[in-house]
């Protein structure tokens, strides 16, 4: 409900830490040679500093999320941040590979403890038609720091080193600490029973699935990785069936998704998970090896898409709320896959970069109109008992949406090398910054474009999941009033 203090103030200091946990996502992208060089690494382990993060990071969301309606949001918050900003000292003070592998690992438990908290205390303490210009702010800073984070990488690395992109989060983490016991209100608990069997199904299956798309690629989609999702995929499936017969208080309470806009929120937010990882990776690919750029300037060429996205985002999120919910996520969602349909075109060794920029340009306007809208709808009918429920199956299905479109990425770009005759040819391996042989450019550039069409396609799912939101009225969920009183309460 509602609090006395300024809910704005309370958003602010939530969103420092969660700027700063996304961008640990994309940040590590451009480091991977220096730490390779630093680490005295191979190519399959430094893989691993980002997959153990997206891994550990993805698996407790479910979890974690009720962890917050039970505990209190900013007391669970807390404890995240202070394991998230440990373990960030820790990986910029890591001696060895494995050291910076295990850190990560604890960065993404930390992450994942914080994530749905910042959307439950949005969700309880805005009113449902002021929601939309929070999620404005909110949705402005998660594409944000999805977008900064090669940015922000290649500037560190180039003029301080790999280990700072880890060591500048522990003043930021301290800073957000202070800030969020400050300003962010304790708001009150609800008793929850745990679901101890939907808490071991749905981490084994999570964790089946998410581990065997990230090795796939290593492991040529080996028989033994299809197993290991195959096995996943079971353990999901008993984990609804389970959930569908806990009449008690079920982990992932399934009348949630009753509500049609949660539902189809859910659907469009794994499907811009998807298409924005999966993108960035023959982009920076194309950009680097083909186009001959340093980490730094390769980055840039997205400075127009961050930089537009943050300035519009809390605009558009505020226009949101009087409008129906339908109309700036279709639009976003379209605009988006025209830019990303344009970068594949224009992945040739003489394009024109400002074409790109531009193209940029038109991704940052519609990454405006997606990210802070789609999470308004998506909480807009969540009963507060179940904020965090809520906000934990909205962040689970965007970062499998993550996982998805990075395994399926690899995949083709390994693919469609060979199709154009460079199997073993051409240098793979996110972030490389090697140069490519000028008798083999446009052959490169031919299967980095046919790439990109991938994430394009993806986005044109959220673009119908989108166009289906109905009005808030209309939703086919029980009224936000009905379900609000959960059957005890504790202060």
């Amino acid at each position: 409900m509602p609090t006395q203090r300024n809910p704005w103030l309370a958003l602010g200091a939530l969103v420092v830490g969660f700027f700063m946990i996304l961008l640990d996502m994309t940040i590590v992208a451009v480091a991977n040679p220096a730490i390779m060089q630093g680490l005295h690494a191979d190519v399959s382990q430094v893989i691993w500093v980002t997959s153990a993060y997206l891994l550990t990071y993805a698996v407790p969301l479910l979890v974690t999320g009720r962890l917050g309606d039970r505990f209190g949001p900013k007391n669970i918050y807390l404890i995240g941040l202070v394991v998230f900003t440990a373990a960030s000292l820790g990986c910029g003070l890591s001696g060895t590979i494995a050291q910076l592998i295990a850190w990560r690992a604890v960065q993404g438990l930390g992450a994942a403890m914080m994530t749905p908290q910042t959307m439950a205390v949005i969700t309880r303490t805005f009113a449902p038609d002021k929601r939309g210009a929070a999620m404005g702010l909110w949705g402005g800073v998660a594409g944000l720091a999805t977008l900064v984070g090669p940015i922000l990488g290649g500037v560190l690395i180039d003029s301080l080193g790999w280990e700072w992109i880890f060591i500048v989060n522990v003043p930021v983490g301290v800073l957000a600490f202070v800030l969020v016991v400050w300003l962010v209100p304790t708001l009150e608990t609800h008793e929850h029973r745990y679901d101890i069997p939907g808490i071991v199904l749905s981490g084994v299956g999570l964790f089946l699935l998410v581990f065997g798309l990230q090795e796939g690629n290593t492991h040529d989609w080996s028989a033994r990785i299809w197993l290991m999702i195959a096995a996943g995929l079971a353990f999901l499936v008993l984990f609804v069936v389970n959930q569908a017969r806990n009449t008690d208080e079920p982990l992932m309470p399934l009348g949630l998704f009753k509500d049609r806009n949660f539902a189809l929120s859910s659907l469009a937010i794994a499907a811009m998970g998807a298409a924005v990882t999966s993108l960035m990776v023959p982009a920076y690919f194309y950009l680097q090896a083909v186009r001959d750029m340093s980490p730094t300037k390769s980055a840039l060429v997205f400075a127009p898409m961050a930089i537009v996205t943050g300035v519009l985002s809390p605009f558009v999120g505020k226009f949101s709320d009087k409008i129906a919910p339908r109309v700036l996520p279709t639009l976003g969602f379209a605009l988006f896959a025209v830019a990303v349909f344009w970068w594949a075109v224009l992945m040739a060794p003489d394009s024109s970069i400002l074409w790109f920029l531009a193209a940029a340009l038109l991704a940052g306007i519609a990454n405006a109109c997606v990210w802070g809208p789609l999470a308004a709808t998506a909480t807009h009918n969540l009963p507060v008992h179940q904020a965090g429920a809520g906000a934990g199956i909205y962040n689970t299905t965007r970062q499998v949406g993550s996982v998805l479109g990075s395994a399926a990425i690899s995949a083709l770009i390994a693919a469609r090398l060979s199709a154009n005759g460079l199997s073993g040819g051409a240098p793979i391996g996110e972030g490389s910054g090697q140069s490519i042989p000028d008798q083999i450019r446009d052959e490169f550039s031919t299967a980095l474009g046919e790439s990109m069409l991938l994430p394009a396609c993806i986005l044109l799912i959220g673009v119908v999941a989108a166009a289906l939101f109905v009005s808030h009225s209309r939703s086919a969920g029980p009224p936000m009033d009905k379900l609000a009183k959960p059957e005890s309460v504790s202060h």
